[in-house]
């Protein structure tokens, strides 16, 4: 078992470097834990990279859900991520139909219908990343329901700043995370996006849902003070927003360059946060 646990850290390790940081900060006791979560995380947002056609990723993503209800005992046994997700939500207790709920939401991720409203963004963003949150903090901490709404606000500026990374990936691919109703108001062409074609409505719109995460930000701040400390480092991965959002409003800044963020800056900036609380969620 330990050897998928290894597994598992080598994963995240290599595709979620700020998780992979965040975990350092986390007790050793569960790290194993917390590693097991982002893993599984990794190979369900991952599914139309590895299948590129909807059906195979259907299929990916129902054998995901047989293998936490023990319907492919054997394969999942057999399976490190798998394997080690099981052992974790049996040692936690955590429900197995929530990580069946976030694999549902993925199922968007196969398919070219474009995101429709910034209602259906944030759905989807406190779906995935804000239940991730919420998981990793019940590892760390059991925290208690006023601490839902936090990891929520965290989930949707996490996950709102990892769409705008990612712009010219899912562009080049056809596929919309940007919400329609927010293009539409900004006079905005699907097309011009899949071409590449950053114009001043283009940034404009960009402007408006970046701003819209720092006020999930600035909501998240203002929880802050009733998180249990121990589950500060499942929020940890946050603190990487405000300077992603702020590199976007620097001059030259191009949305359709792909931007790696340096090591050292994730390093830095988690670190920070370790040591002060308050820098994870600013602004």
């Amino acid at each position: 078992m330990q050897a998928d646990f290894e597994h598992c850290s080598t994963l995240v390790r290599d595709a979620d470097r700020d998780r992979y940081l965040a975990t350092l900060f986390a007790p050793a006791a569960q790290r194993d834990a917390l590693n097991a979560l982002y893993a599984f995380n990794i190979e369900i947002a991952r599914v139309r990279e590895k299948a590129r056609e909807p059906m195979p990723g259907e299929i990916r993503l129902q054998w995901w859900r047989e293998a936490l209800t023990d319907e492919r005992d054997g394969e999942a046994a057999a399976h490190p991520v798998a394997a080690a997700l099981r052992e974790t939500l049996a040692r936690y207790n955590i429900a197995r139909d929530r990580l069946a709920a976030l694999i549902d939401v993925h199922t968007f991720d196969l398919y070219d219908e474009p995101m429709r409203t910034l209602d259906d963004l944030e759905n989807y963003a406190g779906k995935t990343q804000g239940a991730l949150f919420a998981m990793a903090a019940e590892i760390l901490g059991r925290p208690g329901a006023a601490e839902a709404a936090l990891t929520r606000h965290a989930g949707i500026a996490y996950s709102i700043a990892g769409i705008l990374r990612a712009l010219p990936v899912h562009a080049a691919r056809r596929q919309l995370y940007l919400p329609l109703e927010l293009l539409e108001r900004h006079g905005v062409n699907r097309e011009d996006i899949f071409a590449a074609h950053g114009e001043i409505p283009l940034r404009a719109a960009l402007a408006e849902l970046r701003a819209h995460a720092r006020r999930h930000l600035a909501a998240a701040r203002a929880k802050l003070d009733v998180a249990p400390p121990e589950i500060l480092p499942a929020l940890l991965p946050a603190a990487t927003v405000g300077p992603a959002l702020r590199r976007m409003e620097r001059r030259g800044y191009e949305p359709f360059e792909v931007y790696q963020m340096p090591g050292w800056r994730r390093q830095w900036w988690l670190w920070r946060a370790a040591r002060d609380p308050s820098r994870i969620f600013m602004i």
